[in-house]
């Protein structure tokens, strides 16, 4: 990732409370070329997913097709999963999606916008929301 995003990722991690600890793991894209085609590359794909699940995980899918949820809503969510004890991993697919095997593994599915938006800022969002989901948790003024 460009430095402009690790830095913009890591401003918010490192304001996340302990009790909240928001890791990245990138996966490499599956190999696309003219012998081995989408379909073949997306299976490549879902076995580094499904590998970097951690066991027994709240699992969400990344998808462009779901409901989009409000900041509310993910802070609700996200008091849930964190009562839960369990570790969440949210899926984002690479530039084709994700497998219908992905997508299925997951209890909920979210999209962050009906926007296409490139993974650089997917993951700016994400740590951003994040964060903000749970400042309403603790009452928190950076929501307002």
């Amino acid at each position: 990732m460009p430095s402009w995003v690790t830095q913009g990722v890591d401003e918010y991690l490192r304001r996340m409370p302990g009790e909240c600890q928001v890791k990245f793991i990138e996966l490499a894209l599956g190999q696309r070329s003219k012998s081995k085609n989408i379909k073949q590359a997306m299976q490549q794909e879902e076995k580094s997913i499904l590998a970097a699940i951690p066991n027994n995980s709240i699992v969400i899918a990344m998808e462009v097709k779901a409901k989009i949820w409000s900041t509310e809503i993910l802070s609700e969510k996200m008091q849930v999963w964190m009562g839960s004890g369990k570790d969440v991993a949210l899926l984002v697919g690479g530039p084709d999606g994700m497998t219908q095997t992905c997508i299925d593994i997951a209890i909920d599915k979210w999209s962050l916008s009906n926007l296409t938006l490139p993974h650089p800022l997917v993951r700016i969002v994400l740590a951003e929301q994040l964060y903000r989901a749970l400042m309403i948790t603790k009452n928190h003024p950076y929501h307002k």
